[in-house]
């Protein structure tokens, strides 16, 4: 940068602080009074004299404003900003740097606390907003079981419980409600366990292809009632290890293989695939080819109680928690799950492990 260049480029630059403001300021008002003294009285030394006493005034007048009417105000601004008593720390940061800062700076700070604060005001939104949805599927989650009983218990109390015809229905109907009661809140209470960490892993060895078999096996009746045929893709039978929490990730798997025949159609497949990725991690993917999901549902499949199709997904059952309970499961592992879906096409679930421990 050349000489010439240089001052313009200094009086080009908006962050100026205080001291560097008031100074600039106090040179515009100096040297023209200085000059004007020199020409009226044409003595050097005068003119310097008068140059440095006006300079050091200016200076002190125009600091002085700054900071008595616009840095004070600055302050009560940042305090306002983190509505807390300041510490030391901060009062030193009040005295010392903040009057250091130029106004762009302040306001570059300002700017950044009310990008935070949006921020933090739309999750807030968020999170009352999932907050009175949860509570609604919860209300209708308990309701309909509780509404069924009450209805069988009444109509057994006004006499039906005397007709050996209908009282052994009547009570098996409210036995398989109080089933589902019981099992929403074993499935709440689950989750509530694996958000605050309070649900422990026992985490083992063991190959990841035998406990789908089995998986398999304990849903074949299920699967038979809809001529669904579940099978390993080929080329993916060679036995992987994991390691893992083996009767978690049995309950991961049986939630994901019961959803595809639940939702998969008649005569239809489920297909399951392992892939080893990166040596320390292993990918299973549970497929069906059913109806498929709706690319709107798909963010938010794994929210307790969100059903894609309220109609269909109450006609087949199911606290609403099966998902979530997935997500929770393979998160506490420190692993992630995913979901990739078509309409007509069908849908594929998919979540990592660990590769086997040494």
């Amino acid at each position: 940068m050349t000489n010439d260049q240089w001052p313009v480029h200094m009086l080009s630059q908006k962050n100026f602080s205080p001291q560097q403001l008031s100074a600039l300021t106090a040179l515009a008002l100096s040297v023209p009074i200085a000059v004007g003294i020199f020409i009226s009285y044409p003595v050097w030394w005068l003119a310097l004299i008068w140059l440095a006493v006006i300079f050091l005034c200016s200076f002190a007048l125009i600091s002085y404003t700054l900071q008595t009417f616009i840095y004070r105000k600055i302050k009560l601004i940042y305090k306002l900003i983190y509505q807390t008593k300041a510490s030391k720390r901060e009062e030193f940061y009040y005295k010392n740097i903040l009057p250091q800062k130029s106004i762009d700076e302040v306001r570059e700070d300002v700017e950044k606390w009310a990008e935070q604060r949006k921020a933090e005001i739309e999750v807030l939104q968020q999170n009352e907003t999932y907050r009175k949805e949860f509570l609604q599927n919860l209300s209708h989650e308990l309701k309909t079981p509780i509404f069924a009983i009450q209805g069988y218990v009444d109509t057994l109390l006004n006499g039906a419980l005397e007709n050996p015809d209908v009282n052994r229905k009547f009570l098996s109907s409210t036995s398989r409600n109080i089933d589902r009661l019981v099992n929403l809140v074993d499935d709440l209470d689950e989750i509530s366990r694996l958000e605050s960490g309070e649900q422990l892993l026992y985490q083992q060895n063991f190959v990841i292809q035998d406990l789908l078999k089995e998986v398999y096996e304990s849903l074949a009746i299920k699967a038979e009632q809809k001529e669904i045929r579940c099978f390993i893709k080929k080329g993916c039978e060679q036995p992987l290890t994991v390691y893992a929490d083996k009767e978690k990730i049995r309950q991961v798997l049986i939630n994901l293989v019961d959803n595809g025949i639940k939702y998969g159609k008649q005569d239809g497949t489920i297909e399951s695939s392992f892939y080893k990725i990166d040596g320390k991690t292993i990918l299973i993917e549970i497929s069906d080819d059913g109806s498929g999901i709706s690319e709107e549902h798909l963010h938010r499949i794994f929210e307790r109680f969100y059903r894609t199709d309220l109609a269909r997904s109450r006609k087949v059952g199911g606290s609403g928690l099966g998902l979530s309970i997935c997500k929770h499961i393979v998160e506490a592992h420190g692993q992630t799950i995913h979901v990739r879906s078509k309409i007509d096409v069908g849908t594929t679930f998919g979540f990592t492990l660990q590769s086997k421990k040494d």
